[in-house]
């Protein structure tokens, strides 16, 4: 693997008419098969995006990636009104150097990305975010996937070397190309 807003009563955004009805058993079974085989990140991002439609009947184009040295206790961050996702890099590290399959790296990738996904969306706090993100993947996996286990749990107290984690002061930027490429493929290479 190289590989309108008014805030609600959950802070984040009101939806104008109902969520879409995703979380039926097809939905589910594919969206758990792509997290099952190697990934790259717009993979695995195309997963959350997926996910959080069907779920949440909402969904923001053109946003990029970035990895960065960030500190082990702080898994990624989105800058308010940026397009900019940045991931710790060394967790990334850590976690691909731990993780037993695909599907366990690809879970994690997607519980990461997707919490930054929904702050992208306009949940912006914290505590209430954290109740989306895992509302959403027990309605696009099901209670028992690994990603739901993840976003349900602590992630670094289900993996303890995340704690001991390559980290820094965020001072380096790479920034990932061919992510995001469902909604930017067309103009940007």
């Amino acid at each position: 693997m190289t590989p309108f807003y008014a805030p609600g009563p959950t802070g984040g955004p009101e939806l104008a008419g109902r969520p879409a009805t995703g979380g039926a058993a097809s939905t589910a079974t594919r969206l758990g098969q792509q997290l099952e085989r190697p990934a790259d990140f717009d993979g695995v991002f195309r997963v959350v995006r997926a996910a959080v439609r069907a779920v949440l009947g909402v969904e923001r184009p053109g946003l990029g990636l970035t990895l960065s040295d960030l500190p082990p206790q702080l898994g990624a961050y989105w800058q308010v009104t940026g397009n900019m996702i940045v991931l710790n890099e060394g967790l990334v590290e850590a976690m691909r150097a731990h993780a037993t399959s695909a599907l366990e790296i690809n879970s994690f990738l997607y519980v990461i990305l997707a919490h930054e996904y929904l702050h992208a969306l306009g949940y912006l706090d914290e505590g209430a975010v954290r109740k989306v993100t895992a509302r959403v993947t027990r309605t696009a996996f099901g209670p028992d996937h690994p990603a739901t286990r993840m976003a349900e749990g602590d992630l670094w107290a289900m993996y303890p070397f995340l704690a001991r984690a390559r980290g820094g002061r965020g001072q380096r930027l790479r920034v990932v190309s061919r992510f995001d490429l469902e909604t930017t493929g067309r103009y940007i290479r």
